[in-house]
């Protein structure tokens, strides 16, 4: 495989996808740039498999992997199975082993039916559904308080299971980050340099280990703390949310390469 001159690792909701609308639309033309610069973009998501084909068809980057459910998956080239679920009903074992003060405030998608996801997420039914067929991992909602949380994801740890704040759920997962699968994916590109973008606290591995890093901000959640890289350049703070502001930051950075 031929070494791009970039690589772009990119979070969905809230950085290329509209935190409100899921519309990423002001950056089909930056998105049209980058493919005919060879430049690989790899979809880097909280999302399940199923969720994550129909976007990357639907944006043209069917020509490169994909990382699903917050790295612990990665999805290859074109359109692939969906992956097995031993993982994910390993995890909901753990999950309903908790007593049942400290179980019940958390309701995962494993615990709603279609219709309650699709409200939680604001997805058409359709979509909702996708987003339920999990992998690896599992989104939810916290109903408790804050020592009750704390008391949960400390819990969870103890049974081999960890908590990530993602830009909507809480969710859980096996310990595997998208910066993990991200170095997979530079291997087999010839680690090239690299951007990565994302907004929330599961995407700063990704963005402390990219060449540039980008924070897009998220009116809907709380801005990210400081990282290390800000002061010399190495991570920047963009001023505008998604997608406008993806758009600008990855139309800035690429001039540096093409």
């Amino acid at each position: 495989m031929k070494t791009p001159p970039l690589i772009v690792f990119t979070d969905l909701d809230g950085t290329l996808l509209d935190h409100a609308t899921y519309d990423w639309s002001p950056a089909a033309p930056v998105l049209q740039d980058l493919i005919q610069n060879d430049i690989p973009v790899i979809l880097t998501s909280s999302k399940t498999a199923p969720e994550i084909a129909d976007l990357r068809s639907a944006m043209g980057l069917d020509a490169y992997p994909a990382i699903c459910e917050n790295g612990a998956g990665v999805m290859p080239a074109g359109q692939g199975a969906m992956p097995e679920r031993d993982a994910y009903w390993r995890l909901r074992e753990a999950l309903d082993s908790l007593p049942t003060a400290l179980r019940a405030p958390y309701r995962g998608f494993g615990d709603m039916d279609v219709e309650h996801v699709a409200s939680s997420t604001g997805l058409p039914l359709e979509d909702a559904a996708k987003a339920a067929t999990r992998a690896f991992s599992e989104p939810g909602l916290w109903s408790g308080d804050d020592q009750g949380r704390a008391d949960f994801i400390a819990a969870m740890a103890e049974r081999g299971v960890h908590a990530r704040d993602g830009g909507r759920f809480l969710t859980l997962g096996w310990g595997r980050r998208k910066s993990d699968a991200m170095a997979e994916v530079l291997a087999q590109y010839g680690n090239p340099p690299s951007i990565a973008l994302g907004d929330a606290p599961n995407d700063i591995e990704m963005i402390e280990a990219a060449t540039h890093g980008v924070i897009i901000p998220n009116p809907h959640r709380d801005p990210l703390p400081p990282l290390k890289g800000e002061g010399d350049g190495h991570i920047l703070r963009e001023q505008m949310p998604a997608p406008n502001g993806w758009a600008n930051a990855v139309s800035t950075l690429m001039r540096r390469y093409i």
